[in-house]
């Protein structure tokens, strides 16, 4: 039994006749009529009861014209499902976050936008270590990632960079600099560093502790923060200062000040990475979307 039979078959069901639903079906009365019988004898019953001008439904054909209708339809959304999955607009894109772009605006704006463009896309999101996404990246559990640049782990993947911001220091409550806008690294020089671990985001760490001898001292570094969004925490519970993205500002504790460093010029890049030769329909729409903010803009 073909799909098509059962479109015949539907089709006389639905007209009472042989030659209008031909007609309807772009074909002559004979081959459909053959059909029907083909039909008929592979199931071994009568679907129909021919009259002189026209065919009524047997109860066995009342039964299986339900029936058919039903399978007609669903392959009709399996059609159309594998075929939007084909073109990227229906299906999932799984992206990963790394924990320091979570503040920023532009992300979510690409995302939304994404959202409202692919309604039918659905997307699985997880936020990891630098380290952590980009091996799920290389190894495909992730379609793409926003991630924070430098990165020399990126170097195997396509990029595209969303946004460029400064990186700030932050200061704990009651420091003698808090009234400050801004403030130099060399002011800093004998007060405890907070930093990350190295390997949830190497470049970044390095670009920090780089900043730090520059300005002619090596930094004191202190208890480790476990992601570089609570090192914010840390400051504020007294453990020294830190240095941050401008993005996680509206990461607010009590007493903690946000100052513009002077003395250096820090500042980090988020960017939307993808594997270099993954052809994924929904990962270009998703890119395809970023240049089209950018001429907006």
């Amino acid at each position: 039994m073909e799909l098509r039979h059962l479109r015949y078959f539907v089709a006389v069901a639905e007209t009472h006749n042989f030659t209008r639903a031909a007609e309807m079906l772009g074909i002559s009365q004979p081959p459909l009529s053959q059909q029907i019988l083909r039909l008929e004898r592979e199931i071994g019953l009568p679907l129909l009861k021919r009259l002189t001008r026209s065919v009524e439904l047997t109860q066995a054909g009342e039964a299986f014209y339900q029936d058919a209708c039903q399978i007609l339809e669903l392959s009709g959304h399996a059609l159309e499902k594998a075929k939007g999955i084909a073109r990227g607009v229906i299906g999932k894109l799984s992206l990963g976050f790394a924990s320091s772009v979570t503040f920023h605006a532009s992300v979510y704006r690409l995302l939304r936008d994404f959202q409202a463009r692919y309604p039918q896309m659905a997307m699985d999101t997880r936020e990891q270590n630098m380290a952590a996404l980009m091996h799920d990246l290389h190894e495909g559990v992730l379609d793409a990632a926003f991630i924070r640049l430098p990165c020399e782990s990126s170097n195997a993947c396509n990029l595209k960079v969303i946004a460029s911001e400064k990186m700030v220091a932050v200061l704990p409550p009651g420091h003698a600099l808090a009234g400050k806008s801004s403030v130099s690294l060399e002011q800093l020089r004998n007060e405890t560093l907070i930093l990350f671990p190295q390997e949830v985001s190497p470049s970044l760490y390095e670009l920090i502790v780089s900043a730090c001898l520059r300005a002619g001292f090596q930094p004191h570094a202190g208890q480790q923060a476990p992601q570089i969004a609570p090192a914010i925490g840390m400051v504020a519970n007294g453990f020294g200062f830190t240095i941050v993205p401008e993005s996680l500002n509206c990461i607010r504790h009590p007493g903690v000040t946000f100052h513009r460093i002077n003395d250096v010029t820090l500042h980090s890049d988020i960017a939307l990475a993808w594997r270099r030769l993954d052809r994924s329909p929904a990962v270009l729409h998703l890119v395809a979307l970023l240049d089209d903010d950018r001429q907006e803009t």
